[in-house]
């Protein structure tokens, strides 16, 4: 492992995810080896949900560090090397600079729901949905509100493109990261020229002088390379200056395509569910979708492909709220239990819960929520004087609530007729054995798998892509997953389960009908 691990016979995928930074190191047979990370959150400030530049430089730093440290405790070497390199990232979002580099204005991330005016004009004019949280969204959004710093932009991009940028000076990014900036032609494997057209006609009346294509990140796709780490870069990525420049880079993606990728769902007719903070499925399509809807995003597989994707702003973090607010409780009254522990409880002893919950009834939104029309998040506990309030029951709420957004979304595609053959989870929501996976299977009624090495989510998805990237020899990314990656892959699957989907079914009830209290709710300041 030595001898591999210093000729460089192995990758690297690197993903910031809205809590967490983790890297991922991977052999040739596509195995994790060693990974490191760095906890994080992103702050609100004047109104925008950011990370400021010096964290991300700081998470980037440390998460390769740790990765490092990671190897040397279990294969007594150091990584000075590797075969290749990939950079992945939460979606969409706004970094605006300057002609010199500067950021304009803070990092505006995928969470914040400011750019309703733009999304909602765009979507028309283009008749294709532009979710608030695209980088075009941000764009238009700041034109059309006259931001003084708008006259400054010389190029916009992504969480991805920016580390991808700073590490190789290359300023483009993989297909499905490019598809959450602007709508992609899957034929032409590039931005939609004939939207393109409408979209700078719209910001010419505004005075913007830029055409998008100006501004905005090229795009590459999978297999192809996307530059190589410069000296500079090297640096940035590891202080002690053991690691040398040269490594040849994957095209950037985002957290979506990486999904797709680390649970082998970039083949027509399967699907994945990413569940964590945020919560989103994606379905690769056979056909485009008939019509508009406002609640489904189109994006891409790293290879092109159409996807239906159903996003949710919020998913976890409720769960992790009340789990440390449980574990304060243990410890406060001397209990010699683990933060883990707590969580662990919370899953387990959902099972034991009373139909729909006995009653209870959570809103997990601590941010705005477009598919059911909520801009603004106020996190929400419901119950009746006759509602039956324990533990299993409390914990069961809150795994229903993490799906619920979902099933309103994804239930639109039921309309469409799109063929699923497999579906796959991953993510924080499904590090538990089977719980989450039963309740995702009720609430979607499918099969729902999840494999071994789900608990690397994304960050091995992008290494899996840039081991792709330098062994591509024309073999496509589908055949190369199927054939190498997941070759011998450990999967438990999870049918649906008829009490379940009954439970769940009239927990969703209870929560739409629940709406106006959660709008009453916003209204607090």
């Amino acid at each position: 492992m030595k001898e591999i691990i210093a000729a460089g016979k192995t990758a690297i995928g690197i993903e910031f995810g809205s809590t967490r930074v983790k890297a991922v190191l991977i052999d040739e047979n596509c195995i994790p080896l060693a990974s490191g990370s760095f906890e994080w959150e992103n702050k609100l400030v004047d109104g925008y949900w950011t990370y400021s530049l010096e964290i991300i430089h700081e998470a980037l730093r440390t998460c390769f560090k740790n990765l490092k440290q990671d190897v040397i405790k279990k294969y007594g070497c150091s990584l000075t090397t590797t075969g290749a390199i990939g950079i992945s990232a939460m979606m969409h979002g706004y970094l605006a600079f300057d002609e010199k580099g500067n950021l304009l204005v803070p990092f505006r991330t995928w969470r914040n729901t400011t750019t309703a005016e733009a999304s909602e004009k765009l979507t028309k004019e283009l008749s294709f949905n532009i979710p608030q949280r695209w980088t075009s969204a941000h764009i238009y959004q700041a034109i059309l509100s006259k931001e003084p710093h708008v006259s400054s932009v010389r190029y916009v991009t992504t969480l991805a493109g920016y580390i991808h940028y700073i590490l190789t000076g290359v300023n483009k990014v993989g297909i499905g990261e490019a598809s959450g900036i602007f709508p992609i032609d899957s034929e032409k494997n590039c931005y939609n020229e004939e939207m393109l057209a409408k979209f700078d006609a719209l910001t010419a009346k505004e005075g913007f002088g830029f055409s998008l294509t100006d501004i905005v990140p090229g795009i590459l796709l999978a297999g192809e390379n996307a530059g190589y780490l410069t000296e500079k870069g090297a640096m940035l990525l590891d202080e002690s200056g053991e690691f040398g420049a040269g490594v040849p880079f994957a095209p950037a993606e985002g957290d979506a395509g990486t999904g797709m990728t680390a649970t082998n769902s970039v083949r027509a007719r399967t699907g994945n569910i990413s569940a964590g903070t945020s919560v989103f499925a994606m379905i690769v399509l056979e056909k485009m979708l008939s019509k508009v809807y406002p609640e489904i995003d189109m994006v891409t597989t790293p290879t092109g492909k159409p996807v239906a994707m159903v996003h949710c702003n919020n998913c976890t973090s409720d769960i992790n709220a009340w789990g440390a607010l449980f574990y304060e409780f243990a410890t406060l009254i001397g209990a010699d239990v683990s933060k883990g522990k707590v969580y662990d409880l919370i899953y387990e002893l959902s099972q034991n819960a009373e139909k729909s919950c006995g009653g209870l009834l959570s809103y997990n939104y601590y941010s705005g929520e477009p598919v059911t029309g909520f801009i603004e998040g106020r996190p929400l506990f419901l119950r009746t004087p006759d509602s039956k309030l324990s533990f299993a029951n409390f914990s069961k709420n809150l795994l229903y609530s993490a799906m619920a957004t979902l099933k309103i979304g994804m239930d639109l595609l039921a309309g469409e007729n799109v063929a699923l053959d497999e579906l796959y989870g991953h993510g924080g929501y499904y590090i538990y054995p089977r719980v989450g996976q039963s309740i995702t299977a009720a609430a979607l009624g499918a099969p729902v798998s999840v494999m071994k090495t789900a608990g690397e989510g994304g960050p091995y998805g992008m290494a899996l892509l840039a081991l792709y990237s330098v062994k591509n020899k024309g073999e496509s990314l589908e055949d190369f997953l199927k054939n190498t990656a997941f070759k011998d892959a450990e999967c438990i699957t999870v049918n649906p389960d008829n009490e379940e989907t009954e439970s769940f079914n009239g927990y969703i009830e209870k929560y739409k009908a629940g709406f106006p209290c959660q709008r009453v709710a916003t209204e607090i300041k």
